[in-house]
């Protein structure tokens, strides 16, 4: 069995336990490509595996007869090695912590452009602005993806090139999705919400924002005309409504494909592209998911409260991003990540399973994140760190690792832990000197940027754009020589982009200081650094 249409619509499939539409792929592919209602930027697992199969539940009930329009911006690979070799199909697998596989055939993708060596793909996209009928444009290009400017406040290279070369042949999503917006509006102004569905805090404010910046700037260079910037403004013709999402989507699972390829279905093999994206034809996923948007769409959307979306105001998806970003998941992850990087781990479900580092995010999400998370009408913050971390972080099915979460750490430090301090500095009742653990994780961040594992051996730092400049300010510094430490991490330790508050103001930075020389005594020093804090956490308690 190959995964493709001729394939499946040749009832090769039938016979397998892969959950298949019952609906013709073809005609549905027709109607999108004629009528755009979706367009979707970042084509990578946590669309597969939530986005495109909660619009699929709309085509299996009936209630949609059209799909999605993907578009990659970033790596041009996950097209032309996954996507188009397989008709733009995949297999979704839903991994229970029992071990049971749930597995769907996920058909509503109707078609796949990229924008990076195809200059079609860019006409495709503008193409696809242009129709009256599309409602919404989503994003899932990560925290990095919003980024306009360095550590040093300057614009960075890529975003400068499209501000100055303006709106005919932009390179980044931003430029192209701005693009975009502007084609629509010199044809018709119609409606659109642009809905960014990624993991950071006020995701749509960062999409707006990042849109509207470039949007300025290309009217500074007189490439577009005050109207847009209008346009782009009024809520009643372009929303960017904020939304929070939750699904674990992790790197492909070898024993994912060989159960796939033991039932005879061919071409599973994952790659790991020049981007170092790690992608395969199936995602492999855990089952739990959340999916909250404000319900802001002024073009009308798809009805996906049928497939599980929760629709609500502003403010009460603003208190579900942030009790999920900012406590109840993101930062635990975070944690367990360059913690497990440094302690040798390659599992997240492995972590778990250590007392002390189980105790560890047990310490920052209740302890430290939940007093200044505000009740959901949503969703219960309390219920939902149980949940994670009682069965979502040790299902040993979800093959997660460190090393994948601790990618674009930099870019997610400012959200994850920084929101939390802040609302410490805002809260007259708390003092933000009395944080431990998120102090820690921060210690121990700057001690993963060296390079050396807590054995002093070796380990490939993760995928980061700020990695090599962080790591080259603490050149100098030894892991085992505490002496070597010569204040490198107070000019960081001040940098609000990093951290969202300069640290050195409101009683943190010497904690980190000290925290982070503990570090500096040779092998076992950061186990037994947080070995002596979580005793110490315990005869407080």
């Amino acid at each position: 069995m190959k995964l493709s249409l001729e394939s499946i619509t040749a009832g090769q499939w039938k016979a397998t336990d892969v959950r298949l539409p019952q609906w013709d792929m073809a005609a549905m592919r027709e109607r999108t490509r004629r009528h755009p209602l979706w367009l979707h930027f970042g084509a990578g697992n946590i669309f597969r595996a939530l986005i495109a199969c909660q619009q699929q539940d709309l085509i299996d009930e009936g209630h949609c007869e059209r799909g999605i329009i993907v578009a990659e911006t970033f790596d041009p690979e996950i097209i032309e090695k996954i996507y188009k070799p397989h008709d733009d199909l995949s297999v979704a697998v839903f991994m229970h912590p029992d071990g049971q596989l749930d597995k769907r055939l996920v058909a509503s993708v109707a078609e796949s452009v990229e924008t990076v060596t195809d200059p079609a793909g860019f006409l495709r996209v503008k193409e696809i602005f242009e129709e009256p009928g599309l409602q919404l444009v989503s994003f899932t290009i990560t925290e990095k993806g919003y980024a306009l400017k360095g550590i040093s406040g300057d614009w960075l290279p890529a975003i400068a090139r499209d501000m100055e070369e303006g709106p005919q042949s932009p390179q980044g999503v931003i430029a192209i999705a701005t693009a975009g917006l502007y084609s629509r509006f010199i044809n018709d102004a119609g409606p659109l919400a642009l809905v960014s569905l990624d993991n950071c805090s006020k995701n749509g404010e960062k999409l707006g924002e990042a849109v509207t910046t470039m949007a300025r700037a290309w009217h500074d260079g007189g490439f577009v005309s005050a109207a847009f910037l209008d346009y782009l403004e009024d809520p009643a013709r372009i929303s960017f409504p904020w939304s929070m999402i939750d699904k674990i989507t992790p790197q492909p699972d070898a024993s994912v494909q060989g159960r796939l390829s033991s039932m005879g279905i061919e071409g599973m093999k994952s790659i790991r592209t020049s981007k170092n994206t790690f992608i395969a034809p199936f995602v492999n996923a855990e089952v739990p998911e959340y999916l909250v948007i404000e319900d802001s769409f002024p073009n009308g959307r798809p009805p996906l409260e049928k497939a599980g979306t929760l629709f609500t105001d502003r403010h009460s998806v603003e208190q579900a991003e942030k009790m999920k970003v900012t406590t109840c998941l993101n930062p635990l992850h975070t944690a367990l990540a360059i913690m497990g990087c440094l302690l040798g781990y390659t599992s997240i479900a492995d972590e778990m399973a250590n007392p002390l580092l189980r105790e560890l995010v047990e310490r920052i999400g209740y302890d430290e994140g939940l007093p200044v998370v505000p009740e959901s009408k949503i969703l219960d913050p309390r219920r939902f760190i149980k949940e994670v971390i009682e069965q979502r972080l040790p299902n040993p099915f979800i093959p997660d690792t460190p090393q994948r979460i601790a990618i674009d750490t930099s870019q997610k430090i400012v959200v994850r832990f920084g929101e939390t301090i802040k609302s410490y500095v805002k809260r007259p009742d708390l003092d933000p000197a009395s944080l431990n653990f998120i102090p820690l994780v921060i210690a121990v961040w700057f001690r993963y940027l060296l390079g050396l594992d807590d054995q002093l051996q070796v380990m490939e730092i993760a995928s980061d754009p700020l990695a090599p400049e962080l790591s080259d300010k603490l050149q100098g510094i030894s892991p085992n020589d505490p002496s070597s430490y010569q204040g490198e991490l107070i000019p960081l330790l001040k940098n609000e982009t990093l951290f969202g508050s300069d640290l050195t103001e409101i009683g943190l930075a010497e904690k980190i200081e000290n925290y982070f020389i503990d570090m500096l005594r040779g092998p076992g020093s950061i186990e037994t650094l947080l070995e002596k804090l979580i005793a110490r956490a315990r005869e407080e308690k």
